[in-house]
């Protein structure tokens, strides 16, 4: 559960904005004592099931506070019985957990020899079917077992701030905008490389003031708002645990969801790390690519991704420059992979083609199972297939090393296929993942099952590089291991 603000009224159809004005009244007119024996029950049935409940109380009532008498003098107890009042319960996980990603942690303080600490990052499925990115933490082995820590008791949503926009990489994506090109481009030549809501909102206030000599400047106003508020970031307190951190949806484009992120450890030409993670946000009709940065994943910056190669699911990054460039597999035409570089980590104008699904397993739609794991042969890409029956499975494919736009090698037959006791589930006859880790010579690969649990699965890397390298035989040998449940 994760605590967030509730406004009685807004969550229904034709609510009256009344409400919270009355509720409000309400809580002013209670005794001292009503309001401590209320507050003193709602800690008891609430205080163990978040950390800091007291802090959010004040918070919410801070947001609801421009209802009240600016004279009023509230006791800190009424305060947060105010706050208690305008907040609420919400699941983030009770309907399903899937699609996980397993990356390198940043921390390996502590670990022992030939042992790796990873963070996973896992897609939770909660309350109205709203889907948000939790995360888990874990070690592998230096035989490839692993073993998951126990996620803290609380769950926590980062506050959410403002981040700064590439203005050059905006520009491409208003580009998309019928009739706005010159008027467009008039608000961003007035603006620096980078920018932030604040420094847009003054420019489109000048900009405003030309409605006698430019026609649709409403219109254009609000849509440059609704596109840079897709910029933002998300800051977790420093006392909190990793695994109970959950990036939950924040701005409209997102309001249905935060889908199937792929992180990768991103390593520049300079030495220089940073986690890419995207994943592909969702308002209830329509879907959009968002990128994701972190170095501690404590503080985390949104931003759109942007250009045709990026319209789709499945953005996936590589884990390095090739020739100066970053590249990027997805699945932009909606059922295969294609490749894509660009000079800009947002901005993916265009891509590649890669060959098209050829087996009866990927026969409706093939795509990739996160970022391509470098190795002396090539790209190891794990990949997924959709056919008969709508079944999931696991493939791979080896990428040219200096060249990823060449496929020199792929699995005939699926590397991991839902099992019998795998078909049943939220969604079922389903396997899927969103990322793979290499540790000494074996690769991990975390994967969701019916998304209702998460497994994990080992596979030595020379009995897959020789499955890549010669498809006419088959001796891969995967290793399931458990996992955990929704």
């Amino acid at each position: 559960m994760i605590t967030r603000l509730f406004v009685p009224g807004h969550e229904v159809a034709g609510g009256s904005e009344g409400r919270a004005s009355a509720v409000v009244g309400h809580i002013l007119t209670l005794s001292d004592q009503q309001v401590r024996e209320a507050l003193a029950e709602l800690v008891t049935r609430f205080g163990h099931r978040h950390r800091d409940l007291a802090g959010t109380f004040r918070h919410h009532a801070d947001r609801i506070g421009n209802r009240l008498d600016p004279a009023s003098d509230l006791s800190d107890e009424r305060r947060l019985l105010l706050g208690a009042t305008f907040t609420h319960e919400c699941s983030v996980e009770a309907a399903a957990l899937c699609n996980p990603c397993a990356v390198i942690h940043p921390d390996q303080t502590g670990v022992p020899d030939g042992s790796l600490r990873f963070v996973m990052s896992v897609r939770a499925i909660g309350e109205g079917h709203r889907s948000s990115i939790g995360f888990r933490t874990g070690l592998v082995d230096r035989a490839g077992i692993v073993s998951t820590d126990e996620p803290s008791r609380f769950t926590t949503a980062g506050a959410i701030g403002g981040s700064p926009l590439d203005t050059e990489a905006f520009r491409d994506l208003t580009r998309r905008l019928d009739n706005d090109r010159e008027a467009t481009g008039w608000v961003l030549d007035g603006l620096g490389p980078t920018f932030t809501i604040g420094e847009l909102d003054v420019r489109l206030a000048e900009f405003e003031t030309q409605r006698d000599t430019r026609r649709n400047v409403g219109a254009t106003v609000r849509r440059l708002r609704e596109l840079a508020v897709r910029a933002y970031n998300v800051q977790f307190s420093a006392t909190s645990e990793l695994t109970e951190r959950v990036l939950y949806p924040a701005i409209a484009a997102e309001s249905n969801g935060m889908e199937d992120a792929r992180f990768v450890r991103f390593v520049d030409d300079d030495g220089t790390v940073t986690y890419f993670g995207t994943y592909t946000a969702y308002d209830g009709t329509a879907i959009s690519g968002q990128l994701l940065r972190t170095t501690d994943f404590r503080s985390f910056d949104v931003s759109p991704l942007l250009g045709a190669a990026a319209a789709n699911k499945g953005v996936a990054i590589f884990p390095r420059r090739i020739d100066g460039r970053f590249a990027a597999l997805t699945r932009h035409d909606g059922t295969s992979n294609a490749i894509a570089f660009s000079d800009n980590v947002s901005h993916w104008p265009n891509a590649a083609a890669l060959p098209c699904p050829t087996e009866t397993w990927e026969a409706v739609q093939i795509g990739n199972c996160g970022s391509p794991i470098e190795t002396d042969q090539g790209w190891v890409v794990i990949t997924h297939g959709v056919g008969p029956m709508r079944t999931y499975s696991l493939g791979a494919w080896l990428l040219d090393l200096d060249d990823p736009t060449k496929v020199i090698g792929r699995t005939r037959r699926p590397l991991l296929a839902p099992r019998p006791e795998e078909q049943d589930g939220y969604v079922p006859n389903v396997v899927y993942s969103c990322g793979a880790l290499l540790h000494n010579e074996s690769l991990l690969i975390p994967f969701g099952i019916g998304d209702a649990s998460v497994g994990f699965a080992t596979v030595v890397l020379s009995e897959l590089l020789a499955e890549l390298r010669d498809t006419d035989e088959h001796h891969v040998v995967l290793t399931n291991q458990g996992g955990l449940h929704a």
